[in-house]
C-alpha cells in the first residue's frame, strides 16, 4: 500500500469518528433543554403565601396574597411560623388593596381587602380563625356585597334580606349585625355586617374558620 493511500485512509478515519463525536455531542445538548421548562411549569402552580416575614413583605408588594385552608384547616407549619406564634396583622390601608384568595375544600374564597388578621393561641398548631376587611364606597355596593357572599359561600339568604330590607328604608341607620354563616366551601363563613349611614365607607368583616 502506497503511502498516499494509507495517509487517505487515516484522514477517514478521522473524520468518521469526528463526526460521530459531533453526533453525540448534538443529541445531549437537545436532551437537556427541555428541562427547565418541565420544572418550572411544576413549580408555578404550587405556590401559597406564608407568613414569615419573608411571606409578609411578598404579600404587601405583590398586593397578592393567597392562603391553603383546602384540608379544612391553616397550619402555622404550612405558612413558615413557629407553633407560639400568633400570626401578622397585615394592613395596607395606606398603600391598596390586597386581592386574598383562600383555598378551601370545595371551591375558593376570595375579596379585595386592606386588613388581614389570624386568630389563634400560643397552644394550637393552626390557626382558628383568618378575618379579612371588605369595603363598600356605597349602600347600593355594600348590598351587592352581601348578596355576593350569600350566593358564593352558603350564607343564610333569609337573614341577609332582612337586613337589607330594614337598611333600604332606613339608610342613615347604624347596624353592627352578625349574618347566619355559611358552609358551602367546607369552611365557616361568616359576614359581620358594621354599617353607618353616616360613613363614606361601609365595612363587612368577614371571618373564615374550619367548619364545625
Amino acid at each position: 500500500m502506497t503511502a498516499t493511500r494509507r495517509f487517505r485512509r487515516h484522514v477517514a478515519v478521522v473524520l468518521l469518528a469526528l463526526t460521530g463525536s459531533l453526533a453525540l455531542a448534538g443529541c445531549r445538548i437537545s436532551g437537556t433543554a427541555t428541562e427547565p421548562t418541565s420544572q418550572g411549569s411544576t413549580m408555578g402552580t404550587s405556590e401559597f403565601s406564608t407568613l414569615d416575614a419573608a411571606g409578609v413583605d411578598q404579600i404587601r408588594a405583590t398586593k397578592t396574597a393567597r392562603l391553603d385552608m383546602s384540608s379544612g384547616s391553616l397550619t402555622k407549619a404550612a405558612v413558615r411560623v413557629t407553633e407560639d406564634s400568633y400570626g401578622p396583622e397585615i394592613n395596607t390601608r395606606d398603600s391598596g388593596k390586597i386581592a386574598l384568595t383562600i383555598a378551601a375544600p370545595n371551591g375558593e374564597i376570595s375579596g379585595e381587602t386592606d386588613r388581614i388578621r389570624f386568630k389563634t393561641t400560643e397552644k394550637r398548631p393552626d390557626f382558628s380563625e383568618v378575618t379579612y376587611f371588605l369595603t363598600a364606597g356605597s349602600a347600593d355596593e355594600y348590598f351587592e356585597l352581601i348578596r355576593d357572599g350569600v350566593k358564593r359561600y352558603g350564607i343564610d339568604s333569609d337573614s341577609a334580606e332582612r337586613w337589607i330590607s330594614s337598611a333600604e328604608a332606613d339608610r342613615a341607620k347604624r347596624s353592627d349585625f352578625s349574618i347566619t354563616s355559611g358552609t358551602a366551601t367546607g369552611l365557616e363563613v361568616n359576614y359581620d355586617l358594621r354599617y353607618d349611614g353616616g360613613k363614606d365607607t361601609q365595612v363587612i368583616i368577614v371571618h373564615v374558620s374550619p367548619a364545625t
